[in-house]
């Protein structure tokens, strides 16, 4: 695949552009997926490739939902570099334009009644556009007056790419306009939380009795009612992105993660749909629940990007199978009901009411019984307080957060109890919760014990194909560049597979949705390293005896080989495609002690402060982590370099199937990675050194090593982060 890929860019021989483009359907799915970014953009900005390219696209999209929908979404990224639309390079918007309008539908039998005659007018066809059907042409749409009470809804006629009329419908509703193309089943709540239906497409072919039957006997069910597929999908998404968008506005973390929780608690009324989690391996399950309670926001100063946990069932194809069926809480435990949410919800455009038990600790449980002990708590802490017969109601404000803000912020009494415990003596392998770092206890907690709790509160947790799964929610954020780094650091991970080189890497799945939004897996079970010096207040080393045991423990040695095997390896990642940026919070410990780079921001031809180069040093290797090793000359330190060397052959042995990979995203791109245009590829060639022999190999090693265990703009940068943002 790797080599068609590069010659579908390389020749302009129409004939060899032609038998690539039959031969994708050749190839495996997963195969094809794995670089449909650069297929995407060599459609948006080779015009030829487009061609050769086009009817596999439209195959898979007819086939494939989540194709579609991922197609979609890398075209409007992609396109959003177009500077001039021209008719050479605006078949990318075009084929956008259709996904979106659902006329790349499954190809259905006509019976022979309906075929049309031989003498009747056929319209002419785009290039690029399906062949049109008498359905496709023009679409009404049919709606009671009932159904419009209190909307103000106008038409609008306009021309697709294909030159074909559709009827789109504009429903306004206050200020908001929201635009979807008309369909006979298409629900007028969708996109609405409020209404409990917002993910549904308003299809009435899984709800009939033969839908029912077929999941019994383990057959799929095909819409035939014409229904949105990607509503549900979009829509759902849609509303994370939102969120995200909403507590950018906010000043403070805990007005953040107050209004976090609230509106997740919202997305909940409408789940269990058809909806997935993208970032996910496979598009096997159906999300059911959002344990609001355990969100968190991040660390970021502008941005809010928040880690979210999805409960999901699996599945055999969300597409086709039965969405499982809503199971209530146990609503004893809790003042409202979730049907009585959205009456609170909307008094309040920050924050619910404290009737609604929105809390700021993420630890809460939702499963948690209240005792007397909690009433007493209360009626020590405020003794001029009435007490209710309602326990469950009352709420208590943070005396730690309310002088930080105007607002006060609810917690439950029963949490009250937890943050006294736990100040007293936290659990070795968790840290104490902290305002300024909410996070910090959340990612620290192993991902085993979270999915054991969730699952026991959970109404679905006694499923047997329940799951846990998690996803960081950006908006504001250009995630592309990211998406390139994951594809290199995948082609990496196989290559020192296929050579028997033990290095270790963690690629982490990237979905971008937009040229300004995505989705990014997280890292389980792993901390940043500012997060372990600022909680654990000790060097490195120590930590790792406090977590690990003793230096000559079997655990503390296996560790340690885990941290140098992964060192080396994102060393040599650093080097090769430039990676900036690499202060402690960008660094993460995994409970097994391997470490783990992330945010992919400064790459190639860019780097923080404009580009003045702070870190001129090959990669970030401190006299901290040489301490891990064993310290210089030490067995392990020289492992390590052994390491890196292997690395560097194998890779320098492939690296066709990388150069690729960066080279076809350079066309037509305004990312700042690009930035120096040609010669950020020639740059990328020279770091590989296939003029260099083995020895000379080593020695280049050797002597990237030293200068970055001795690099003074390491330090300096390191300490310019401590000063501006915090980070140690």
């Amino acid at each position: 695949m790797s080599i068609a890929i590069s010659y579908l860019y390389n020749s302009k021989e129409p004939g060899v552009q032609t038998y690539l483009g039959n031969r994708m359907f050749s190839f495996r799915d997963e195969d094809v997926d794995f670089y449909l970014p650069q297929m995407l953009n060599m459609y948006i900005h080779m015009h030829d490739v487009a061609e050769a390219i086009h009817p596999y696209l439209v195959h898979r999209c007819r086939s494939s939902v989540e194709f579609s929908i991922r197609a979609a979404w890398l075209l409007g990224a992609y396109s959003a570099d177009v500077l001039k639309p021209t008719w050479k390079n605006s078949q990318g918007v075009k084929l956008k334009h259709m996904i979106l309008n659902e006329e790349l539908r499954p190809v259905r039998q006509k019976s022979p009644s309906t075929l049309p005659s031989p003498t009747q007018h056929q319209h002419q066809q785009h290039p690029l556009c399906p062949p049109t059907s008498p359905n496709s042409i023009k679409k009404t749409h049919h709606r009671s007056r009932s159904d419009a009470t209190g909307q103000h809804k106008f038409k609008r006629r306009r021309t697709n790419s294909c030159g074909h009329e559709n009827e789109t419908i504009y429903q306004r509703e206050g200020t908001s306009i929201r635009h979807s193309i008309t369909s006979p089943n298409m629900p007028v709540l969708a996109g609405d939380l409020t209404s409990g239906r917002a993910f549904e497409s308003g299809c009435t072919c899984h709800k009939s009795s033969e839908a029912v039957l077929n999941d019994l006997t383990g057959r799929e069910t095909v819409c035939h009612c014409e229904a949105p597929r990607l509503m549900p999908q979009l829509e759902f998404v849609t509303a994370l992105m939102n969120i995200a968008q909403k507590l950018q506005q906010l000043p403070t973390k805990e007005q953040r993660t107050s209004r976090l929780i609230a509106e997740l608690a919202m997305l909940n009324l409408n789940l269990p749909a058809r909806v997935w989690l993208p970032t996910a391996e496979k598009a096997n399950h159906h999300i059911v629940r959002v344990p609001h309670t355990q969100a968190v926001v991040l660390n970021s100063k502008e941005k809010a990007p928040y880690l979210m946990y999805v409960e999901v069932l699996e599945c055999e194809n969300p597409v086709t199978s039965q969405v499982p069926s809503k199971i209530l809480e146990n609503t004893l435990r809790f003042t409202r009901s979730e049907e009585d949410l959205t009456h609170y919800y909307n008094r309040s455009n920050t924050s619910p009411r404290p009737e609604l038990a929105i809390y700021t600790n993420t630890d809460f449980d939702d499963a948690d019984c209240w005792s007397q002990d909690d009433d007493e708590i209360l009626q020590v802490m405020f003794p001029n307080r009435s007490k209710s017969s309602d326990t469950i109601s009352q709420f208590s404000t943070e005396s730690s957060t309310s002088a930080d803000s105007k607002d006060p912020v609810y917690i439950a009494a029963g949490d009250i109890r937890r943050r006294l415990s736990e100040n007293i003596a936290a659990p070795k392998g968790k840290f104490e919760r902290d305002p300024e770092d909410p996070s910090a206890a959340a990612l620290k907690e192993p991902w085993e014990e979270k999915v054991r709790r969730i699952q026991e509160s959970s109404p679905y947790g006694h499923l047997p194909n329940w799951r846990l799964m998690s996803v960081i929610i950006k908006s504001g954020d250009d995630l592309r560049q990211e998406l390139l780094v994951y594809q290199v650091l995948k082609q990496l991970q196989n290559i020192w597979k296929i050579e028997h080189v033990p290095l270790w890497i963690r690629p982490y799945n990237i979905v971008v949705t937009a040229n300004d939004s995505g989705m990014i897996e997280p890292v389980v079970n792993a901390v940043s390293l500012h997060q372990i010096k600022k909680h654990s207040k000790q060097l490195l080393l120590n930590y790792f005896i406090q977590e690990f045991g003793p230096i000559n423990s079997e655990e503390f040695l296996t560790a340690q080989k885990n941290f140098v095997q992964s060192c080396a390896g994102y060393c040599l990642v650093c080097y090769l495609m430039q990676v900036k940026d690499r202060h402690n919070g960008n660094i993460l410990l995994d409970s097994d002690g391997h470490i783990i780079h992330i945010d992919f921001g400064f790459i190639l031809s860019t780097s923080p402060g404009k580009n003045l180069g702070f870190e001129n040093s090959p990669f970030k290797l401190t006299h901290e982590f040489v301490e891990v090793m064993g310290g210089l000359g030490n067995d392990m330190f020289e492992y390590f370099k052994i390491l890196m060397l292997q690395g560097f052959v194998a890779s320098r042995k492939h690296m066709d199937k990388i150069i690729p990979l960066v080279e076809i995203m350079q066309t037509g791109s305004q990312l700042p990675c690009f930035s120096r245009g040609v010669s950020t590829i020639r740059s990328l060639k020279e770091r590989f050194h296939l003029t260099l022999t083995e020895e000379q190999l080593q020695l280049l090693v050797d002597n990237m090593v030293e200068s970055s265990l001795n690099s003074l703009t390491t330090k300096l940068y390191d300490g310019f982060q401590y000063l501006t943002n915090g980070i140690l």
